[in-house]
C-alpha cells in the first residue's frame, strides 16, 4: 500500500511542482499516472522515492524513507540515462542487484542465472553481450525492465517507458506488467499517451500539481476529469469513449 498525505513539492523555493496530493494505492496493478506537461508527475515519483525534498507524508507498506525505498524498484526516464556507458546489457541488468549487495560484493552463479532469466522474459537473451550503446530504444527499454525484475521489488515505478520504442517492444513490456500485477505488484507507470489508457491501466491518477481525480479508469477517465487536468484541449466523449 502507498499513503501519499498533503504532499507538496516547491523548486528553488518558489515554484510549486505538487500542491497538497493526497492518495491510498491499496491493491495491486498498473496504475497510470496522466496529465499535461509540467503537471508534477516524474516529480511525483521522485518524491514517492524520497529523490525531492517534499512536505506531507508518504508511506510504502507503513514504511518511510530508507525502509520503504527497499520496497521499490524505478526506471527513471531514458533521456536522464547515459546510453553511451561501456557495459554489456547483462552487466547492466546486473546492476540490478547492487542495491542489495553493494558495489563491491561478487555475484554469484544464483545471481547471474536470474539476470539471464529475466532477460529471456524480456526478449534480451541473444543480445545480452551487446554492449548497450548498440541497442534500439525499444530494447533499452526493455533492458531497464529487466534490471527492475531482478530486485523483486513489491512496488515497480516506470516513468514513461513507452516513449521512443517500437511497437514490439511495447507489447512485451505491457504484457510482462500485466503478468507482474497478476503475481501481485503494484506498478505506476507515468504516461502520455492517452489513446492506450483504457488497454494498460487498471486505476489512473489524473495530475495537474494537484490531484484532479484517482480510481478505476472506468469511473476517472472522462471527459470533465480531462478538461480539468488538460484546460483547453478538447476532449469529446466520444474521444474518450474509444481511447
Amino acid at each position: 500500500m502507498i499513503i501519499i498525505e498533503n504532499l507538496t513539492v516547491t523548486y528553488d523555493g518558489d515554484q510549486l511542482v505538487l500542491d497538497g496530493l493526497t492518495c491510498q494505492i491499496d491493491q495491486p496493478g498498473i496504475i497510470g499516472i496522466i496529465g499535461p506537461n509540467g503537471a508534477g508527475k516524474s516529480t511525483l515519483m521522485k518524491a514517492i522515492l524520497g529523490f525531492v525534498p517534499f512536505q506531507g507524508n508518504v508511506a510504502i507498506d507503513g514504511q518511510t524513507g530508507v525502509a520503504a525505498r527497499e520496497k521499490i524498484a524505478y526506471v527513471e526516464q531514458k533521456s536522464h540515462i547515459d546510453v553511451t556507458f561501456p557495459m554489456t546489457v547483462r552487466e547492466c541488468v546486473s546492476l540490478g542487484f547492487y542495491k542489495k549487495l553493494g558495489l563491491f560484493n561478487n555475484l554469484t552463479m544464483s545471481h547471474w542465472k536470474k539476470i539471464d532469466d529475466v532477460l529471456s522474459q524480456v526478449g534480451l537473451t541473444e543480445l545480452s553481450k551487446r554492449p548497450i550503446s548498440a541497442l534500439s530504444g525499444g530494447q533499452f527499454q526493455r533492458m531497464l525492465i529487466a534490471r527492475c525484475l531482478v530486485q523483486e521489488a513489491d512496488f515497480i515505478l516506470l516513468d514513461e517507458p513507452f516513449v521512443g520504442i517500437d511497437s514490439v517492444s511495447e507489447a512485451i513490456i505491457i504484457k510482462l506488467l500485466k503478468e507482474l500485477k497478476n503475481s501481485g505488484k503494484t506498478i505506476l507507470v507515468v504516461h502520455h499517451d492517452l489513446s492506450k489508457v483504457k488497454q494498460y491501466f487498471d486505476h489512473l491518477l489524473i495530475l495537474n500539481k494537484k490531484l484532479v481525480a484517482y480510481g478505476k479508469v472506468s469511473d476517472v477517465y472522462t471527459p470533465a476529469n480531462l478538461q480539468a487536468a488538460y484546460g483547453d484541449l478538447f476532449f469529446s466523449h466520444e474521444e474518450v469513449s474509444h481511447a
